[in-house]
């Protein structure tokens, strides 16, 4: 039988780490892309934390801004089965970082120690020997900077390790939270255990968490049905907007417009002489993306449009569509950028049996993409120049994951303010990865989400899932491309109800119009979501101060989220109990529980529906035995209502939304009640 072999020697490095850091959250695919918040905003850093043996532990959230060259750190609680948090805010405009790291808590774990003797009126005279050599030691860990803490805990040590004298002093001494705190503040950190990955917060300013979006066509601006808009007529039209209570005016492309392939009329494939064409096929004589649609202005024109909406506390976003028409520049000068056909022509863009003859998609895996990427780059960065701070993008989906990484991550770098919202309404792992790739906001699903089910379980996946950390909804009953069934059939109600609850279940939410307020629901043929005489290929003219306008209702609406923090959040949400499928119940609460929106909608856009809403009075902050008030913000009504249990009922043609204000109950030294 032959000699064994002994077994290696343990490694002649420090002695490894006992603490195990787990399950950090949020981190997202193992920290390869960051989370996001805006000024403001908090982050609260959960972790599994755990060692062998029984002693206690103690954890540091670490986190900082970029620019900063030290961390700040944050001491972690247990929430209990080994699992820790740690909140942090973020305070500047910039790109912050986190981690976690732990230790075993020597002095923690001799304090409980030392607690169970002394409840068993056991002798403790060694424990409190034992203790002194530990304050001892922490006093040899102070700074210099900091003699005056090395001086009390000298002076601790040997009261703890005083051998003659009552034992009592020396107790109440050891169980002083003044002397753990200082003991804790020069922690011994032997065998630190430090979290393996740097994770990432992407920082936006507070418009990215809370927007209301406004779409129009300065085309169609124009006093005169027969003329095209201008710049100058939009100018004139800002009051209106602003006075509904929007933020964000979304323009879509402003540049020349082909004339090759140009659509006609309800997208007719042979365009009249007069048709105006899609603004989407960008490009002709006149110039590209880095060019004024002639009819509208001049780029002088554009940025005193710019100035304007500022004094109104509108932001312009422009459309990012990297996309040419035949007519194009780029087309005649840059045939290599896009991909040619057998027969020699380029390939127009195609959605099988859609075709849209009139544009022509940029090649990005082209031999040329190094140029083509650093071009398009550049049309981002003309319209920051001109003082543009939001893009909404469209079709990004149809251009490679790498390119907008790189786009948005250079440009983010730059101009920090900067928000991207993504038009990718396509497969829901290309939009989260969209989103987790840097765009700001998302456009989203609600558009065909209609039951009650469906929202319940679209909403809660985005606000209470891990998807909420990364991906930004943007809510929108409609656009130029979508007038969904129920618009068609529900009318008026359908039309106040997609409103509410695309405005109160999301922070940021928008609206095509004049279309939207004016209701306008007549359909191209039935069955198909596009409107007949599409603003998309046509001048329309609206009379904005037509009979059965929701101009006054948006404006309520836009003015509850404006002055309730509750709705200017994603966070907060939750579905509430109502015997009814037709009916559709929520709450929302600020951050500091100050602020509790309460919304029901009526789903059944042609009948009263009625039932019992059952609250979590608890949850919500309110006392079960006190009555609490109501305040109806679309209506200025005010209501008492008792217990968890009420009845509403919402009749569709007079109002088929309940948008509350909850006031909780309070009492004043004078023993008045008031409503907070």
């Amino acid at each position: 039988m032959s000699e064994s072999k002994p077994l290696q020697p343990p490694p002649a490095s420090a002695a490894p780490a006992r603490v195990v850091i787990d399950w950090v959250e949020p981190e997202i695919d193992g920290g390869r892309f960051p989370i996001k918040r805006t000024v403001g905003e908090s982050v609260e850093v959960r972790a599994a934390l755990h060692a062998d043996g029984h002693e206690l532990l103690a954890a540091l959230l670490r986190h900082r801004a970029a620019s900063a060259p030290e961390w700040n750190q944050v001491r972690m609680r247990e929430l209990g089965n080994d699992r820790w948090s740690a909140v942090f805010e973020i305070a500047t405009l910039e790109p912050h970082e986190y981690t976690v790291e732990a230790w075993i808590d020597r002095f923690r774990t001799w304090r409980r120690g030392l607690k169970k003797k002394i409840e068993a009126e056991q002798d403790v005279s060694v424990e409190l020997l034992i203790g002194a050599e530990l304050v001892r030691q922490a006093g040899r860990r102070v700074p210099q900077q900091r003699a005056q803490d090395a001086a009390q805990l000298e002076t601790w040590a040997a009261e703890l390790g005083a051998k003659a004298g009552a034992i009592e002093p020396r107790i109440r001494l050891a169980l002083d939270p003044r002397l753990e705190a200082l003991v804790d503040r020069h922690a011994e950190r032997r065998g630190l255990a430090q979290y393996g990955l740097i994770l990432r917060v992407t920082v936006d300013r507070a418009k990215a968490r809370c927007s209301a979006w406004y779409e129009l066509f300065p085309r169609s601006c124009a006093d005169d049905p027969k003329r095209h808009g201008t710049f100058k007529d939009l100018e004139r039209r800002l009051p209106y907007i602003a006075g509904m209570g929007f933020d964000v005016l979304y323009l879509p492309p402003i540049h020349p417009i082909g004339r090759t392939n140009r659509k006609g009329r309800n997208n007719a494939e042979i365009a009249e002489p007069d048709d105006v064409g899609s603004p989407w096929a960008i490009g002709a004589i006149e110039g590209g993306h880095k060019s004024i649609h002639p009819q509208l202005g001049t780029l002088e024109d554009f940025k005193h449009l710019l100035a304007r909406a500022r004094d109104y506390r509108l932001e312009v976003a422009l459309d990012l569509a990297f996309q040419c028409s035949a007519d194009h520049p780029y087309v005649r000068e840059h045939p290599e950028w896009f991909r040619s056909r057998p027969d020699g022509s380029i390939q127009y863009a195609e959605n099988p049996p859609k075709k849209y003859q009139d544009i022509y998609p940029p090649d990005f895996e082209c031999d040329a993409w190094r140029e083509l990427w650093h071009e398009l780059a550049s049309v981002v960065q003309f319209w920051i120049d001109q003082g543009v701070r939001i893009f909404r993008v469209d079709n990004p989906h149809t251009k490679p994951y790498a390119f907008w990484e790189w786009l948005i991550g250079a440009a983010k770098q730059r101009y920090p303010e900067l928000i991207f919202l993504s038009e990718a309404f396509t497969r829901p792992q290309v939009m989260v990865r969209l989103a987790k790739l840097g765009f700001t906001q998302s456009y989203t699903y609600f558009t065909w989400r209609n039951t009650k089910r469906e929202l319940t379980d679209y909403l809660t996946e985005l606000t209470q899932t891990e998807v909420r950390e990364y991906f930004r909804p943007n809510l929108w009953p409609n656009t130029p491309d979508i007038l969904p069934e129920h618009l068609q059939y529900g009318g008026r109600p359908a039309f106040i109800a997609r409103l509410v609850l695309a405005a109160t279940l999301g922070a940021n939410y928008g609206i095509y119009g004049p279309a939207f307020e004016l209701c306008e629901n007549r359909a191209l043929t039935p069955g198909r979501e596009e409107y007949l005489d599409s603003e998309k290929y046509q001048l329309r003219h609206w009379n904005l101060d037509g009979e059965g306008s929701l101009k006054d209702i948006i404006t309520r609406v836009n003015r509850a989220r404006r002055e309730n923090p509750a709705l200017q959040t994603q966070r907060g949400l939750e579905f509430h109990s109502i015997d009814n499928d037709h009916l559709i119940a929520y709450s929302k609460c600020s951050p500091d529980q100050s602020n509790i929106v309460l919304v029901i909608v009526n789903l059944d856009f042609h009948n009263t529906q009625s039932g019992w809403l059952e609250l979590p009075l608890e949850k919500l902050g309110l006392d079960p035995q006190q009555a609490f008030q109501v305040h109806e913000l679309l209506g200025d009504g005010h209501f008492f209502w008792h217990g968890p249990r009420n009845y509403v009922q919402l009749d569709p043609h007079i109002m088929p939304a309940h948008i509350f204000r909850v006031r909780r109950r309070l009492r004043t030294e004078r023993d008045f009640d008031y409503f907070l």
